[in-house]
């Protein structure tokens, strides 16, 4: 039983996780635990894990590590470790670390309660599902009770794994094939979220913009009399098999109560017009887009297996700036790819300048194990080059950034609250609809969800500074009501 147990969650990666986070949180919490945020105040300590990068793995390992002492201290202590690191690792965790009571994978979330209550009372135990092991409505943590951070703010997750082969990638690996969630389930968890004081949206997807192709093509093959529930109204009147993010997208903004809707991460080779003309007719889509370019190299690109060419991409960058007014982007570059020349780089230097981003990820390649790109060690970028490329493209990258932002001084921006200044408690942090950070004070104090209006009177590279203007819309305020399992 874990009635009146407390728990930790730590949670490493992308905002996919973050949000299975919230998920675990919110079944811990339905069975009856109460969360701390000190891990040796802790009667469980959940771990929920990413891949991507190179060094999660150290991350992982040396954080169990030192929880190999609390273990050692508190026999009753239970570790858990879930995630994509989990998924791909299975059992090599417990190889590398014996006191790790339960390992849980990236499709089995909903099992997390159950899997603790199994090893407390049987011992530890490995659960890894693989995506076509389950039913495709049980594959999402949709229906879980859910723990959210942030009271103004909801991610819905629109689809699960990813039907791309970038050669650098481990998501298809350990998120499995793509698999869209029905239209009218989103639309109604959206409309709960909203009833909930939840004001901004975010779309989740490993390809959000991929979104449905898989439901429609299903149902144009077999069509049924609940059609619209599983691809929505708009597609009835054009039954092609394509994708549903255009729709979904109109479809959110309309619900009552939703201020802003923000998606995350599109493809470039998936990016359609109707996805442009989507965003700059629906007022709560924000005027920004991340739009990941890898590289500028049409060679690099080949080989990552991307789909588009640096012209292709630049075509539909302009295509995208010239539908929306005022858009942002921002992108992921990766540098030093395996057999990427000093050529190449230039390329990548050059589409870089050309389309002025106002942020970037930018990363030193590192292989991951279980990827093609990893195969690929007689090829591999001397580090010190990579680094010395990095630092060159941070520069042109931190040009236009500053730039961007300089360019708002004078304007009144809107903002969210998010809260104060990590650095300054008296300073207030709000998130502009471009997805910039805005420093600002205020007279009295701000909940965070609060809509206000900022003059900016200040630019740096990643933030900007005003004065408040005025507040206009507070915070709606929100109950927290523990739910516990009978």
């Amino acid at each position: 039983m874990l009635v009146g147990k407390s728990y930790v969650i730590r949670t490493y990666g992308c905002q996919m996780n973050e949000h299975d986070s919230e998920r675990i949180s919110g079944l811990l919490e339905a069975d009856g635990m109460w969360r701390v945020d000190d891990e040796a105040q802790a009667d469980v300590i959940v771990l929920n894990t990413c891949c991507i990068r190179e060094n999660a793995d150290n991350k992982l390992y040396g954080a169990l590590g030192n929880l190999k002492a609390l273990k050692q201290a508190n026999p009753d202590l239970q570790i858990a470790v879930g995630g994509c690191l989990a998924q791909k690792d299975r059992d090599l965790i417990r190889e590398r670390a014996a006191h790790v009571d339960v390992v849980f994978g990236t499709h089995n979330v909903d099992r997390a309660g159950e899997l603790l209550s199994h090893a407390a009372d049987h011992g530890p135990i490995v659960e890894i599902l693989e995506a076509t092991s389950r039913a495709d409505g049980e594959a999402f943590p949709s229906a879980l009770p859910t723990r959210r951070e942030v009271d103004h703010a909801g991610w819905v997750t629109v689809q699960i794994g990813c039907d791309n082969t970038c050669a650098f990638c481990i998501v298809p690996a350990v998120r499995g094939p793509e698999i869209s969630r029905p239209f009218g389930e989103l639309v109604a968890e959206v409309e709960d979220l909203a009833r909930d004081g939840v004001s901004e949206i975010t779309l989740l997807g490993q390809n959000v913009n991929s979104y449905g192709r898989d439901l429609a093509l299903a149902k144009r093959a077999e069509p049924g009399a609940d059609d619209h529930h599983w691809c929505g109204h708009r597609w009835l009147e054009d039954r092609r098999a394509r994708p549903l993010f255009a729709d979904l997208l109109r479809a959110t903004g309309a619900v009552e109560g939703v201020n802003r809707v923000r998606f995350t991460s599109p493809h470039p080779k998936d990016m359609r017009s109707e996805t442009f003309e989507a965003m700059a007719d629906v007022p709560e889509v924000c005027e920004h887009l991340h739009f990941p370019l890898q590289s500028g190299s049409d060679r690099v690109l080949a080989a990552m297996h991307r789909g588009y060419t640096a012209e292709r991409y630049l075509e539909k960058l302009r295509e995208a700036r010239a539908a929306i007014p005022d858009l942002a982007v921002s992108t992921d570059v990766i540098v030093g790819f395996p057999s990427e020349t000093e050529d190449d780089f230039e390329r990548t230097l050059e589409v870089a300048a050309e389309a002025e981003f106002d942020s970037a990820f930018t990363f030193v390649f590192s292989p991951r194990e279980g990827t093609e790109a990893a195969q690929m060690e007689a090829d591999f970028v001397d580090h010190s080059v990579a680094v010395e490329r990095y630092e060159r493209l941070r520069v042109v990258i931190e040009r236009s950034s500053r730039a961007s932002n300089e360019s708002r001084i004078g304007l009144t921006e809107e903002v969210v609250v998010e809260g104060p200044s990590k650095k300054d408690p008296a300073v207030l942090t709000g998130r502009t609809r471009r997805n910039t950070l805005v420093h600002f004070l205020s007279p009295t104090p701000l909940r965070a969800g609060t809509y206000a209006l900022v003059e900016v009177e200040s630019a740096g590279m990643n933030h900007m500074s005003g004065r408040l203007v005025d507040v206009t819309l507070p915070a709606r305020r929100r109950m927290r009501i523990p739910v516990t399992a009978l």
